[in-house]
């Protein structure tokens, strides 16, 4: 009919709603610029619904450095970075060095090393294990011992194994449960306000 717009694309309108939803959730932590995924920036990343997860999960990661406080002795000097090890999620470590590249937390450039599983994650302060492989999980724990190391991963049984922090999907959303005993047993303080956009904290064992 003349003089009526066509409505937009239903794949017009999908992404749009998941930049949306990719904004609201970065900034329930904290104001930091996250570069490629603030602003007018934010889109649908190729690869739809699971490139758009790998992309919050990745943005995440960089945001949970700045709620994190690690031990004087974590560091080899002032000037140290802070260390993000991946391993299982090759894409995410991509995704994740992209947000990173130039950025600093707490007075600390930010490096991120991908890691394969015969790798020791000596030297990182976060190490996301990716995947639900709890053989993977249990090895990678095992080799940073009682390092100060805040362990995030994405496993169905990946506090009860030990992680500090697992992300699980809740509602079609992504969404994180805590582990206060992991964190001291690594030697770990977590800050009050990432605890409070926790989905669950745990005090006790999970």
């Amino acid at each position: 009919m003349p003089g009526r717009e066509s409505p937009p694309p239903r794949r017009a309108l999908l992404r749009g709603a998941a930049a949306c939803f990719l904004l609201a959730l970065l900034a329930l932590l904290a104001p930091l610029a996250v570069p490629g995924l603030s602003g007018a920036q934010a889109a649908l990343p190729a690869g739809g619904a699971a490139s758009l997860e790998r992309s919050i999960k990745a943005a995440f990661l960089y945001k949970f450095l700045g709620y994190a406080e690690f031990p004087a002795s974590a560091f080899a000097d002032g000037a140290a970075p802070l260390v993000i090890g991946v391993t299982g999620a090759d894409d995410l470590a991509a995704d994740l060095a992209r947000i990173v590249a130039g950025r600093v937390v707490q007075g600390r450039p930010v490096a991120v090393r991908t890691l394969r599983d015969q790798d020791a994650p000596a030297g990182v302060h976060l190490l996301f294990v990716g995947g639900d492989d709890p053989v993977r999980l249990r090895n990678a724990l095992r080799a940073i011992g009682a390092g100060p190391t805040l362990v995030v991963t994405e496993s169905q049984q990946g506090l009860q194994q030990g992680s500090v922090i697992n992300f699980r999907i809740v509602g079609e959303r992504v969404r994180f449960d805590v582990s206060l005993e992991a964190a001291d047993r690594n030697s770990v303080k977590l800050s009050s306000r990432l605890l409070t956009v926790a989905n669950h904290v745990h005090k006790g064992a999970p």
